[in-house]
């Protein structure tokens, strides 16, 4: 098989990353298959191909497309490739040891800073990877390792919020504070120059590519000039002018891949302007040679200041009369006047005039002279040749003090030091009248670089007016020079808010709800009125029971983004214990309208047949839900409550244990499984799984009453006090938590307390009924038989269904009273 072309294949890559940073990934597929059969030596094209499938959801073909680089970590790309297809097919060992292998690849480097509208790095660097690296532990169950790399990827880029919130979702301990802070790294890199940013930046994508693997295009500017000519992102064949990628060039395309500003020029003229043809140009033009860059090769247009210019020869482009010197520095504006004035008098010469008429140009071995015989002597630059402010480099010469030529000549071309202009007028560009009768070669003939400018007036400026030259819109040096200072403010602005949001997030995954709350309420209404804040609120209450105010911030989410699907199936959750049967059945079918893929969908289409009592219909939808997403403990939970209600004890167990196998910090698994053997007569093990669910969140009154109880049913009641007078201390406005904590005085002894307890309870739930049983027990033991009385009666009427048991009751008041009348003969 011939050997590839270099050229073909840095093409097929622009057009790769071309379609991937424009989200046009079936394209980026198309091509990436294209390269992988022409060039398949190359682990680069194995990467390509592997990216695209992975972005196109495909981990199954990205696995096997990086497998033979990435498993052996060869290539960063491929290995980080590979890492997460392993992670979402949950081969977590495979991804691990590929990272760990490839570990010289990417350690130690951090691209922090480096990344804008105008540049980007290819590969990740060491921040990316070990929040990676993380996710492989945590997936690995080596929750030990997970923390240390999550701890290594916030402390080279502290915006790694994903590396934050996965740490605060295992529960582990986090100093907030400490993470969002200003580092000294940041803070060097923030205070470098942004040209030496770019320049520590450089890194290529492949060794074969000759552009920085950070650049991309910046709407309205040149591509960088590359001396490499295997630049992907500029159309120049190999060193040569005659012959392209696709065929035979004409003149401007010559033009083009001569100095890419040209092109670029041409745009701006609405596509109108024109360039004579002329004899071809010598075979080679050096560009190679570029001192004072530490990424050689390479020469950004993108820099803030322009970059020294290489050392060029003395050779010139004769074929179209172009010379390859840098552009002049700023002129004076009387300097200026003289300069063009002159230029115009060269332009009306004989000889000039002579050569218009003619596609002739100068022989090759000739040296280039002005019309008046003058040689023209070549001058080092010291600017950049690729900069896109073109100017008559000869004629700016003849006029410097410094300039080799002599005064004599700068007299015949231009008019007197001494002479006075007239006031000028706004400067008319050739680009702007492509139709104008005169000729432009005149131009290419005097040496001047841009062959399609003309101007016919003084081309002196009003300070109250800008040039009307757009090619200024290109010079890297008017980008305004970003001010360190600003951006570290700017930075540290930033680290502020996240210090925050993330305080008020790890208060939260402690179930410290309170905290949190007060934490997003004081943020700035901007960041407060968000649906990611307002739901964080919202989970707070939901957490704290106080289902009322969680309806309220859910339910401005839903107007806000009606099509936002996370944390729905808590708001569902909420409306099935307000029993809001309406509101319940209207969110489940907008959100099933919505996406029929969506798991938080069918739980709350879940939650509405549980609501209505149609449990099997329920237990089909949240079934629905964990094949939507196996890794949705919620869903698990759900299902394993339905199974309670139908009595399915064995089945609820095994849901459960599959909602704690998906997250092992999900209380509400552990709590199904206490209920379960609680109603199994296995007190040991409830005991046992309600403990583990306090752990996880000390916080829940329910979790704390729930303890106390079992402790109860084995008549250990002072224990179980201890943890209901917690419950009630942690939700006073808890029913059930007072409640217990009421029966369980009386189950000591102590009345007077226990009326206290049931006193205020029936004022937080006035139509509980067995509030009123179980006043009508004490008065009874209190030997008020009245108002025991009045309070069975009251329970009767809130509760027909327990009227047996009422009724027994108040015939026991009865049968009391006839055996204390014996006894007080």
């Amino acid at each position: 098989m011939a050997p590839t072309n270099t050229c073909i294949t840095n093409q097929f890559r622009q057009l790769i990353y071309y379609h991937i940073d424009n989200n046009l990934l079936k394209n980026a597929l198309f091509f990436a298959e294209r390269l992988a059969a022409y060039d398949h030596r190359s682990t680069e094209s194995s990467y390509l191909l592997a990216l695209c499938n992975l972005r196109l959801g495909d981990n199954a073909s990205a696995y096997e497309y990086s497998k033979a680089a990435g498993s052996r970590g060869t290539h960063l790309g491929c290995a980080y490739v590979y890492a997460h297809a392993c992670l979402a097919l949950q081969r977590f060992k495979d991804g691990i040891t590929a990272l760990e292998k490839g570990r010289g690849l990417w350690g130690g480097k951090n691209s922090f800073g480096k990344h804008s509208q105008f540049s980007r790095h290819s590969y990740p660097d060491a921040a990316a990877i070990s929040c990676l690296l993380g996710k492989l532990y945590n997936g690995y169950d080596d929750k030990k390792k997970a923390i240390s790399c999550f701890e290594e990827a916030l402390k080279l880029n502290p915006f790694m919020w994903d590396a934050f919130t996965t740490l605060c979702d295992m529960g582990a301990s986090v100093r907030v504070p400490n993470i969002f802070r200003l580092s000294p790294e940041m803070q060097a890199v923030l205070r470098t120059t942004p040209q030496d940013i770019m320049d520590l930046g450089s890194q290529p994508r492949d060794s074969s590519l000759g552009v920085n693997a950070d650049q991309t295009h910046r709407p309205g500017r040149p591509a960088a000039l590359v001396a490499d000519p295997a630049d992907p992102f500029n159309n120049v064949p190999t060193k040569t002018v005659s012959g392209g990628l696709f065929g035979t060039v004409g003149m401007s395309q010559k033009i083009n891949e001569s100095n890419p500003t040209l092109s670029n020029f041409q745009l701006l003229g609405n596509g109108n302007s024109t360039v004579m043809e002329t004899p071809p140009a010598p075979p080679t033009i050096d560009l190679t040679h570029a001192p004072n860059r530490r990424d050689p090769g390479v020469v950004s247009a993108y820099a803030v200041e322009p970059p020294q210019a290489p050392l060029r020869r003395t050779r010139t482009l004769h074929g179209i009369g172009m010379d390859l010197s840098s552009d002049a520095p700023k002129m004076s504006r009387a300097t200026s006047r003289r300069v063009r004035e002159g230029y115009e008098n060269t332009e009306d010469s004989k000889s000039s005039r002579n050569l218009r008429g003619t596609d002739m140009a100068p022989v090759t071995g000739e040296r280039k002279r002005t019309v008046s015989g003058q040689v023209v002597q070549p001058r080092q630059s010291s600017e950049d040749p690729g900069a896109p402010q073109r100017r008559s480099v000869r004629l700016f010469n003849q006029i410097r003090p410094t300039s080799k030529i002599s005064s004599s000549s700068v007299a015949t071309i231009g008019p007197a030091p001494g002479r006075e202009l007239k006031k000028a007028k706004p400067p008319i560009s050739r680009i702007m009248r492509p139709n104008s009768s005169t000729s432009t070669v005149g131009r290419v003939v005097s040496g001047n670089r841009k062959p399609v400018e003309q101007q016919s007036e003084s081309m002196d400026v009003d300070d109250k007016e800008p040039t009307a030259r757009p090619i200024n819109h290109y010079m890297p040096s008017q980008r305004p020079e970003p001010d360190s200072s600003k951006h570290e403010e700017a930075v540290e602005w930033l680290l502020g808010l996240f210090k925050r949001l993330g305080t008020g997030y790890f208060s939260l995954s402690q179930y410290a709800c309170q905290d949190a709350i007060s934490v997003f309420s004081a943020l700035p209404k901007s960041q407060y009125e968000t649906p990611w804040v307002l739901s964080q609120i919202g989970k707070a209450h939901y957490e704290q029971a106080n289902y009322a105010d969680a309806e309220v911030y859910y339910k401005r989410i839903r107007q806000m983004t009606p099509t936002r699907f996370k944390d729905m199936e808590l708001y569902s959750t909420i409306l099935w214990h307000l029993k809001r049967d309406t509101d319940l059945s209207f969110l489940a079918h907008e959100l099933i309208d919505s996406s029929w893929q969506s798991p938080q969908a069918w739980c709350a289409l879940g939650n509405a047949w549980s609501l209505s009592r149609d449990h099997e219909s329920a237990l089909k939808c949240f079934k629905r839900a964990t094949q939507l997403d196996p890794k949705f403990a919620y869903a698990y939970t759900l299902m394993g409550h339905e199974h309670v209600e139908n009595e399915e004890y064995d089945k609820a167990l095994t849901s459960y244990r599959q909602g704690m196998s998906a997250d092992k910090r999900h209380y509400h698994a552990y709590y199904g499984i206490g209920r379960v053997y609680s109603k199994l007569g296995n007190l040991e093990r409830a005991y046992k799984h309600f403990q583990a669910a306090a752990t996880i969140n000390p916080g829940n009154a329910v979790l704390i009453c729930c303890i106390g109880s079992v402790l109860e049913k084995q008549k250990q009641h002072r224990q179980a006090l201890s943890y209901f007078t917690k419950a009630t201390e942690m939700a006073p406005k808890s029913p059930e938590a007072r409640f217990k904590k009421a029966r369980a005085l009386m189950a000591l002894g102590d009345m007077e307390g226990a009326l206290k307890e049931l006193m205020i309870l029936k004022d937080i739930a006035p139509d509980y009924a067995m509030v009123h049983f179980l006043l009508g027990r004490l008065y009874k033991n209190l030997r008020d038989k009245g108002a025991a009385v009045r309070h069975f009666t009251i329970a009767l009427n809130l509760d027909p269904k327990a009227s047996q048991k009422i009724k027994e009751a108040i015939e026991s008041l009865e049968e009391e009273d006839e055996e204390d009348e014996p006894s007080m003969m």
